[in-house]
């Protein structure tokens, strides 16, 4: 790190704090852990500091995971205060999410991260477009379905979040809002979502990255950076209750149009990223 320049550091760490703050809005405010903020700007850092192509990718989204973390239970416990959330939707979702991270985990280790990029692009920008030309008329029932499609639900919410190393909550959220939930449970419901993703897809992330050990910059347990970790998650957390307070304080359809805004916003910046 020697021979980077003092103006290219201030700006890196500048990067990491603008990066932790928006995480941190991102998960009160939305319900999400933030990843879509982290994983670019971590990225920025690795390459920087010479970490390996071969395992850049993997190690900003295991950091990712681990960040979101403390995000994601000062997030649900901020909107939690504010209101009793149906915790038994949680309690259905915690084995599926956790298998479906897991599988997600297994493949992120090795698939390229054009892969996750694309997944992700398509996935925002069909998300973005419900909340942005939501109806009251578009749903797919009145009240949650039953176990077995809630599991499968699940299934594909973890998996989808180990691969690109969010915590899950835009898609949670759509799945409750088309059920009937209330936009405000949704979102507070998808934090509690973050929790159980964040806490499953670190562990993997270590154990998937240990075999590589010697590729990985100083201070790295398996594909977690604890430096990244120290620096951005800190600022996150502190930044959570203020986007659930923000939440909160907004109509169900400005919460609506605001979150479709974000979503199509970051279908953007990935479909940018695969440009040649």
């Amino acid at each position: 790190m020697g021979g980077i320049p003092a103006g290219e550091l201030a700006l890196l760490a500048l990067a990491i704090v603008t990066g932790g703050v928006l995480t941190g809005l991102l998960a009160g405010l939305f319900g999400v852990g933030g990843g879509a903020i982290i994983v670019p700007v971590l990225y920025e850092i690795f390459r920087i500091l010479g970490v390996s192509e071969d395992i850049r990718v993997q190690l900003c989204v295991g950091t990712s995971l681990a960040i979101i973390i403390p995000t994601s239970i000062r997030s649900y416990r901020a909107h939690r205060a504010r209101g009793t959330l149906p915790a038994g939707i949680l309690k259905t979702w915690i084995v599926p999410i956790a298998l479906g991270v897991i599988a997600g985990g297994v493949i992120a280790a090795v698939a390229p991260g054009a892969v996750f990029k694309s997944f992700f692009a398509v996935m925002a920008f069909l998300l973005g477009a419900k909340f942005l030309f939501a109806k009251d008329s578009w749903r797919l029932g009145e009240a949650l379905p039953g176990k077995l499609l809630m599991w499968l639900y699940g299934l594909f919410i973890g998996f989808y979040s180990a691969m690109m190393g969010v915590g899950g909550g835009a898609v949670s959220t759509l799945i409750l809002s088309l059920y009937g939930q209330p936009i405000h449970n949704a979102v507070g419901l998808s934090a509690g979502v973050g929790v159980i993703i964040s806490l499953v897809g670190t562990l993997g992330f270590i154990l998937a990255g240990l075999p590589y050990q010697a590729l990985m910059p100083p201070l790295s347990v398996g594909y977690v950076s604890l430096i990244g970790v120290a620096l951005m998650a800190p600022v996150a957390a502190f930044a959570a209750p203020y986007g659930a307070r923000i939440a909160h304080a907004l109509s169900r359809r400005k919460l609506e149009l605001a979150f479709g805004i974000f979503l199509w916003l970051v279908a953007i910046r990935f479909i940018v990223s695969l440009l040649p």
